[in-house]
């Protein structure tokens, strides 16, 4: 999942990045709200978390531009703002969360989860699966056939992302951007290294193979006759 931050408290920011990324999301942050317009207009994001008090243009006025643009992505705002009005504000501007500052980092993750499924980019269950290979979102568990999969971070986000695009070719310009937040750079195999390993755990000691090259286009996952 690939989420832009807005924030121009250097703490907070730090303190957000680096435990959403240990939590296997791709982030992308810019301290002013100008730049944050620019960007989320310009790249796709799942969830844009915005600060209200940010130089060049305050979160308020991003979060209405942003929907004046017809882009619907749901948006959490953070703020140390705590009463009802500030809050019905950020609401009404277009936001559909709300977290007051000092928040816990449980917390933040915990909306985060609710706001995705909210706009069905993760099923209620938050259980994603195909064929006999189900994904946990909520528990980070990953399974076939029953057996536990045993996957690093980095693995189990390549292959959340497949199983969010199941039947679809995904090319390796989307994984990069979306899995490891790299700009594609066509001379490395990096994407290729992580689907083998991939593979290695969630096909190899099966008979059914779940993800499979598309020569020239890049990779799916889905079941095959």
């Amino acid at each position: 999942m690939k989420i832009l931050l807005v924030e121009d408290d250097t703490v907070t920011a730090r303190f957000i990045i680096k435990g959403l990324r240990e939590e296997g999301f791709v982030i992308d942050h810019v301290a002013d709200g100008r730049e944050g317009l620019d960007l989320a207009c310009e790249t796709e994001f799942d969830l844009l978390i915005a600060d209200i008090m940010l130089p060049g243009l305050n979160g308020l006025d991003l979060i209405d531009l942003l929907r004046q643009r017809g882009i619907t992505r749901p948006v959490l705002v953070l703020s140390a703002k705590a009463s009802v009005d500030d809050r019905v504000k950020g609401l009404m501007a277009g936001g559909d969360d709300y977290l007051v500052k000092p928040f816990a980092f449980s917390e933040l993750v915990a909306r985060i989860h609710s706001l995705t499924r909210r706009s069905q980019l993760i099923p209620d269950s938050q259980v994603l699966q195909v064929e006999d290979l189900t994904l946990d979102l909520s528990r980070r568990k990953a399974t076939r056939a029953g057996q536990s999969l045993d996957l690093k971070p980095g693995e189990f986000a390549l292959l959340e992302f497949l199983m969010r695009h199941p039947g679809r070719v995904v090319s390796k310009t989307m994984i990069m951007e979306h899995v490891w937040d790299f700009n594609f750079d066509p001379q490395t195999n990096v994407v290729e290294s992580r689907i083998c390993r991939l593979r290695d755990k969630v096909d190899r000691p099966f008979k059914r193979k779940l993800i499979h090259t598309i020569r020239g286009a890049g990779y799916a996952l889905e079941v095959r006759d």
